[in-house]
């Protein structure tokens, strides 16, 4: 039985539709479906009564920048308590595997190409840090329990991921559904020009939540690895040119501003998938343009 915990969320609800199409059994949970991953209780009288044999964990508490530096106490709070009850739970009701993604945040902060041998070449990113350190631990916390426990996790390293049904709100959203939310408001509504935080230099990885979802599942099925694994193709994209790219899609006609006094984060992420397409046979297949216009095409549909 394989239990998607935050089935609910961004990428637990593309993780099971994928394992509805591949007719796989597995059971849903999330804060919203009545389980707080949170409380200790709680997450292991789920375990008793699912018994699962695979939990691919979706759950988190993240946002964008601001979020992030507005809710530092709740990420930490929240992030490592789910952590620690889930892997505590994983250990008692004997897991075969716990599969584990670590947002590439974790990164050091000067890091450019993410690669795994570097992962604890420097500190993370003032912008990221809270998240970044939390997401840390819980490898640290996978390796802790594979070497006292023999408990397999498979930690995987995702890109910031992007797509339909993604956060679209005004402090949660990453830099990609900001930028869409602008320019279809202002395209909605004749706004003369769309302001864009930061200078619009840095470059970021996007994952499509799709290819995310699916190097989960197959994480599912591959020998046991309890380093970090990246999932990624090495190439990124400047805000700047996200920006342009947004706007032609969405066909507006006015201006772009950009404004230096919001923070830019790091300067340069993307993320060498030499390994996890090693590990998984498999790496990230859907076209960056392609997924834009998806993501618009859902946000205009649903908004």
């Amino acid at each position: 039985m394989i239990l998607v915990t935050g089935a609910t969320g961004f990428l637990g609800k593309r993780v099971c539709r994928k394992l509805d199409l591949l007719e796989q059994e597995y059971v849903k949970t999330s804060l919203s479906l009545g389980t707080d991953l949170r409380d200790q209780e709680q997450t292991f009288k789920l375990f008793e009564k699912v018994k699962p044999d695979y939990v691919l964990h979706c759950a988190s508490y993240v946002g964008g920048i601001q979020f992030g530096l507005k809710h530092t106490g709740e990420m930490y709070y929240n992030g490592l308590l789910m952590q620690v009850n889930l892997l505590e739970a994983c250990r008692q009701y004997c897991v075969k595997r716990l599969v584990n993604p670590i947002s590439n945040c974790a990164y050091p902060g000067k890091a450019t190409l993410f690669k795994e041998d570097e992962f604890w070449d420097g500190p993370l990113h003032d912008s990221v840090l809270v998240y970044g350190m939390v997401r840390k631990m819980s490898y640290i916390g996978a390796l802790a329990y594979q070497k006292q426990y023999g408990l397999d996790v498979i930690n995987l390293i995702l890109s910031n991921m992007y797509g339909p049904e993604d956060h679209f709100e005004a402090e949660r959203s990453h830099a990609l559904g900001a930028l869409i939310m602008k320019f279809v408001d202002a395209n909605e509504n004749n706004k003369p020009e769309v302001i864009v935080w930061g200078t619009g230099k840095p470059v970021r990885e996007w994952l499509h939540v799709d290819d995310g979802a699916t190097a989960m599942i197959k994480a599912m099925d591959i020998m046991p690895y309890i380093d970090p694994i990246n999932i990624g193709i090495a190439k990124g994209i400047s805000i700047k040119d996200m920006a342009e790219l947004i706007k032609q899609i969405v066909g507006y006609k006015g201006k772009l501003v950009f404004d230096p006094t919001k923070l830019d984060g790091a300067p340069y992420k993307t993320v060498d998938g030499t390994l996890g397409e090693k590990l998984l046979g498999w790496k990230p297949s859907i076209e960056f343009e392609q997924g834009v216009r998806e993501t618009i095409q859902w946000y205009i549909e649903n908004k």
